[in-house]
């Protein structure tokens, strides 16, 4: 295949399956206040009020999907698992409990073991959600609510591989997973909790979690009253441990006025070899930008990327210091590279 036959093919899938999500989408504005948006309403309720968990299941690449799709439920602090509906019905259907939910996946609506699932569900009275293509699927009949796809063509070669109905059908899931945790008023610290690795959690932790220099520990502060050498043999009087970067300044009420840095250092004693003895408020950044012991990681994350600095002192509500963050631990927590 030639490299413009390999772009065309590429960016037709693409299309298409964007084009699908977005007629889907377009559908239920259009029917805001009617049967359809109500369809998926109901579904949201369903999810959102759903005490046990919220069991996925399909057949092939529809069960494929609904793994991507439960994982999102779980990350979302909606417990979810997954379930093959082949086995279902050879032993796994102890897994089902009344107080769960299942939703069920077959664009076809007419997978056989998925339709089995189903009937014996209902029968157990088990809430039901079908995803498949048509409301009149044999899949729609046995739920107790239906979400429509509409009649969407495959993408690719021949127009027969699942791809934009399995796409589709996972950004459905996903719409339905996210409107679920909002009407469970999901907030950020719970979230938190279910992404406590990686870059994600990082980016949630609060500034105080993540901090290593600490007033009282060792982080000292200093009066902006000192000269220059005055505050820097108080910073550095321990002569022990790791020190920062940066010296805290405070004013009379203890609150914070200024950093120095050791940039400001050396390019004070290059403009000035006097320098040292030049009261340290005329050379210090007077109140500089700082975070609050409650602000994320990500806050400090972006004061970084956007004011190029590499030291940002942390206040508790009155604005007096109780730590400091360094762009060297965030690096360390490969939240910032070098």
């Amino acid at each position: 295949m030639k490299r413009e036959e390999a772009i065309s093919a590429i960016t037709d899938v693409l299309r298409c399956e964007a084009e699908a999500i977005e007629r889907i989408a377009d559908s239920i504005a259009a029917d805001s206040s009617g049967i359809e948006a109500g369809r998926w309403q109901d579904a949201v309720d369903l999810i959102a009020s759903c005490t046990g968990h919220v069991v996925v299941s399909g057949m092939g690449k529809s069960g494929l999907i609904g793994a991507k799709i439960s994982a999102t439920f779980s990350s979302l602090g909606i417990p979810s698992n997954v379930l093959h509906p082949a086995e279902a019905v050879h032993g796994d259907l102890g897994r089902i409990r009344k107080d769960d939910v299942v939703i069920l996946m077959s664009y076809s609506g007419t997978t056989a073991e998925v339709l089995s699932l189903a009937a014996i569900l209902k029968a157990d009275g088990v809430p039901r959600i079908g995803i498949s293509g048509q409301h009149d699927s044999h899949l729609a009949k046995l739920c107790d609510v239906h979400l429509a796809l509409g009649d969407l063509e495959e993408a690719g070669t021949l127009n027969l591989a699942p791809t934009t109905s399995t796409t589709a059908s996972l950004a459905c899931g996903d719409a339905l997973a996210m409107a679920a945790a909002g009407q469970r008023r999901l907030t950020e610290d719970e979230f938190h909790r279910h992404h406590p690795a990686g870059r994600l959690g990082s980016n949630l932790r609060s500034v105080e979690e993540v901090m290593r220099l600490r007033v009282g520990e060792n982080l000292p502060v200093v009066s902006q009253d000192h000269t220059v050498q005055e505050a820097l043999t108080d910073a550095w009087s321990d002569g022990g441990g790791r020190r920062a970067g940066a010296i805290v300044l405070v004013d009379d009420e203890g609150r914070l006025s200024g950093i120095f840095t050791d940039g400001d250092l050396r390019r004070l004693m290059m403009e000035d070899p006097t320098g040292l003895t030049r009261p340290i408020m005329e050379v210090m950044t007077s109140h500089p930008r700082s975070l609050r012991l409650d602000d994320r990681v990500r806050d400090a994350r972006q004061l970084i990327a956007e004011h190029r600095i590499d030291e940002i002192p942390v206040v508790d509500a009155e604005g007096k210091p109780r730590g400091l963050i360094d762009v060297q631990d965030l690096i360390t927590m490969k939240i910032v590279q070098e």
